[in-house]
């Protein structure tokens, strides 16, 4: 671990964070500052261990861990790696950054970075720069009144639960055709909450509204389900998840889901 010292008078001490985080709310597109928890683990090559450290929220509402990676002699140290998870109750933590077309995975458990060493004249080898946290909503979110929302569950072929599993559906804005993307994490048991705030496609003007759900575990196992509302909402809308080509385009590389169209009135 890193080791600890009080400066000598007139000594300065310089901390430096090997990594900046930026939690915000996937849905409303904005910070969050509380309502979850960061735990950080130190990979000591041959498993993940459980770290004391605390992380620093800045008044900007970036995590930081100011002083990782310092070393009385930086220059005989090697980096360190370690794992960042965000934990709440109502969100889940999207890991893989999807908008520089990094995969999704569903054992991603955490945002990993270097700690290289420094001290107080030899700065890190690496300066890093502020990375987004999407914070997803995950079943115990907290929608709006009003906002339409599907449930159900992701499962393999088998039936067992596949927990952390990516749901999206996508589409386009009914007015001018710009892209969105809803999406969700599934649970730990497999069930999912997705809110649809724009319209679905219709075959006719009288028909119902027809949506494409896709369910990611990882790059070749994927699962889809079109599901029809209003009749569908009240249902489980299980999502069974298989070997399938969907997963050859990273999911999300298209849409940067910061950048949507402005949802309809009374789901923003």
């Amino acid at each position: 671990m890193t080791p600890l010292w009080t400066p000598l008078p007139g000594e300065l001490r310089v901390l430096h964070s090997p990594a900046w985080f930026v939690p915000y709310d996937d849905w409303r597109r904005r910070p969050v500052a509380a309502g979850f928890t960061v735990a950080l683990d130190r990979w000591d090559g041959a498993a993940w261990l459980p770290t004391t450290l605390a992380a620093t929220r800045t008044p900007s509402g970036y995590i930081a861990y100011p002083g990782l990676g310092r070393r009385r002699e930086p220059a005989t140290a090697e980096p360190e790696l370690y794992r960042a998870r965000f934990e709440s109750v109502g969100y889940r933590a999207l890991y893989p950054d999807l908008t520089a077309e990094e995969p999704f995975a569903a054992d991603r458990v955490g945002k990993e970075f270097l700690a290289y060493p420094y001290d107080d004249t030899h700065p890190p080898a690496i300066t890093v720069q502020p990375e987004p946290v999407p914070l997803l909503p995950g079943v115990a979110y907290s929608y709006p009144p009003g906002t339409r929302v599907v449930r159900g569950a992701v499962r393999t072929a088998t039936g067992a639960p596949v927990g952390n599993a990516l749901v999206e559906a996508a589409g386009e804005a009914a007015d001018d055709g710009t892209p969105w993307r809803e999406r969700t994490l599934s649970d730990v048991d497999g069930t999912y909450r997705l809110s649809l705030r724009w319209a679905g496609a219709r075959a006719d003007d009288g028909g119902p509204e027809t949506f494409r759900l896709v369910a990611t575990e990882r790059p070749g196992r994927t699962g889809e389900l079109t599901i029809r509302l209003p009749d569908d909402l009240t249902r489980t809308n299980v999502i069974e998840i298989g070997a399938s080509e969907l997963a050859s385009e990273p999911s999300g590389s298209v849409i940067d889901q910061r950048r949507q169209p402005a949802p309809p009135d009374g789901h923003n």
